[in-house]
């Protein structure tokens, strides 16, 4: 009995320490790749290009890391769907549906026609040629909260187009599996979709009639392991239930988020959710590296080379064309195409497929897989690439008249904070005027989106130009309390019923701005960019509409300067 007991438990060390490997090996990948001020999804990329060099991959392959690796995309996909109630999916459908299809069929149709014009067989360049038209969610979104973009225009047309191509994702799956069967490819289609939308309408009755039972029910437990068991159900079962009907785990789990999005509990499930999804997430990248073949990139680098360039600006390409189709500004069309313009991950599950490999040389399948493989690891330098692009552009001469000449709102300092509040304005449809005196700030905050100008508001000769005495409110958002407290007898002889908010680091910051006749909010407490709008608008004398896009993540204290 010791004997088969000790057997067993070999055989369970055996399995797990793979995961356990990773596990460090990841904590000190992202800790280098912070030191060198680099995303940790490259540091997470390149462990895994280390590892497969050594000749290690095999070793770490096992079905614990690979199904952490998916739990990892299941979670982030459940955490977007956090952030889509059904009346942002109604509000957002023409984004989703049409300039995500719009994306799909520039990009995918333009790989399509270029594998095709290469000689290879029709059913492999439509299939492989609209898979590499397809964006990886894991790394753009994941990229997005990095930055806090989730509520800034681009952010929100790329989390739109990547749910609009994971359902493509299916079709695509189910074209390939009709093309192994040999079967018609429409009625295969038609299953696909009335299941999928089948699946949208449990989701939507699930969100409607009992997810505040449910969490009402749990609370009266009170202990919080329960909330995280319920947490984890509700975004692994979501994605279980949809793949055992034969459609994408992914989408099963946007689906299960987007039934939590209305409730109260919301925050409270996003809070449990975070810590596994970025913990998993990191196998995911880590996987993505471990796939990439160092013997390939050895003995055929002019291929993957000439692959990997011609996949990125290929895509940057048609995605730029594709948001200048929809209407998008120059500046914006080239942030986003960037942002998007890289391969995806479920481009390899396409490509491992046999009825699709065996359409090609597998010298041809290997380089695509390595090619979309780095092109995942370069996204972030690629995205800051034409973020910075974006940005210079938007700096040229305005073609109209400055944005907020006529606003009632002045925000100083577009941080975390500064966004909230013009995100929160800009949804309730009141004009602000937003100044940064940072170059820093100023250039992200451009490319971004907003219509921010430079200026340095400490200097009261600014004041006449920014039409101060005109304004109703103004916010300082910068985080710094120096100029506020030298300029106070000057903005109260000057402008003595203008009304000054100021976000503060802390409690004794709020004490001393309070003596001196401004509004602090403690941004160092939950819930500080809600009180600093609610403010804003109490003094506006406006009802603010709910949901406000910028407080999807406000459930725990923020930095300033983020």
């Amino acid at each position: 009995m010791a004997g088969a007991g000790d057997e067993a438990g070999h055989g369970v060390l055996a399995t797990i320490e793979p995961a356990i490997t990773l596990l460090g090996l990841g904590i000190l990948a992202a800790l280098v790749a912070r030191a060198v001020r680099l995303n940790p999804i490259v540091g997470y990329l390149g462990l895994g290009l280390a590892l497969a060099s050594l000749g290690m991959a095999e070793d770490f392959r096992g079905p614990v890391v690979a199904a952490m690796a998916e739990a990892g995309v299941m979670f982030l996909l459940f955490n977007l769907g956090l952030h889509f109630s059904l009346g942002r999916i109604r509000a957002e459908a023409g984004t989703i549906f049409g300039f995500g299809a719009l994306q799909m069929l520039v990009a995918g149709g333009a790989f399509a026609l270029i594998l095709a014009a290469f000689g290879l067989p029709a059913g492999f360049a439509v299939i492989a040629g609209f898979a590499l038209g397809l964006s990886s969610t894991a790394v753009v979104i994941g990229l997005i909260r990095e930055r806090g973009q989730e509520d800034c225009p681009v952010g929100r047309a790329a989390q739109a187009i990547l749910i609009f191509q994971d359902i493509a994702a299916i079709l695509l799956l189910v074209a390939a599996g009709a093309l192994a069967d040999g079967g018609a490819l429409a009625p295969a289609l038609g299953l696909a979709a009335a299941k999928a939308l089948a699946a949208f309408a449990i989701a939507v009755l699930f969100a409607r009639y009992l997810t505040e039972p449910l969490f009402a029910l749990i609370a009266r437990a009170g202990t919080t392991e329960v909330y995280t068991a319920t947490a984890l159900f509700l975004a692994l079962a979501a994605g279980w239930a949809t793949g055992m009907a034969g459609l994408s785990l992914t989408l099963g789990a946007f689906l299960g988020g987007m039934a939590v999005a209305d409730s109260r509990y919301r925050i409270l499930v996003q809070t449990e959710i975070d810590a596994f999804r970025g913990l998993f997430l990191s196998f995911f990248f880590i996987s993505v590296g471990l796939g990439i073949d160092p013997a390939l990139l050895v003995e055929d680098w002019p291929l993957v080379l000439a692959i990997t360039l011609g996949l990125i600006l290929v895509k940057c390409a048609v995605n730029v064309i594709a948001a200048l189709m929809n209407r998008w500004s120059v500046p914006g069309s080239i942030q986003l195409g960037f942002l998007i313009g890289q391969g995806s991950e479920f481009a390899l599950v396409l490509l491992a497929l046999p009825a699709v490999a065996g359409l090609a040389e597998p010298r041809l399948i290997a380089a695509l897989v390595t090619a979309i493989a780095i092109s995942l690891a370069a996204t972030p330098l690629v995205s800051n690439l034409g973020r910075r692009l974006a940005g210079h552009l938007r700096r040229g001469p305005p073609d109209r008249p400055l944005a907020g000449e006529d606003a009632p709102v002045v925000i100083i300092g577009m941080t975390a904070a500064g966004r909230a509040l013009a995100d929160a304005l800009t949804f309730n449809h009141i004009a602000y005027l937003a100044l940064e005196p940072e170059e820093a700030r100023f250039r992200m905050a451009l490319a971004d989106g907003y219509p921010v100008h430079r200026a340095n508001p400490a200097d009261p000769r600014s004041w006449e130009a920014i039409g101060m005495a005109r304004r109703q409110v103004v916010v300082v958002a910068t985080g710094a309390t120096e100029p506020s407290r030298a300029l106070t007898p000057l903005i109260a002889a000057r402008v003595p019923d203008l009304v000054r908010i100021i976000a503060v680091p802390g409690a004794e910051a709020a004490r001393e701005m309070d003596a001196l006749g401004l509004v602090p909010v403690d941004m160092s407490q939950s819930g500080g960019r809600e009180k600093l709008i609610d403010l804003v608008f109490a003094a506006l004398g406006h009802e603010r509409a709910l949901p406000v896009p910028g407080l999807a993540q406000d459930s725990t204290p923020q930095p300033l300067a983020a």
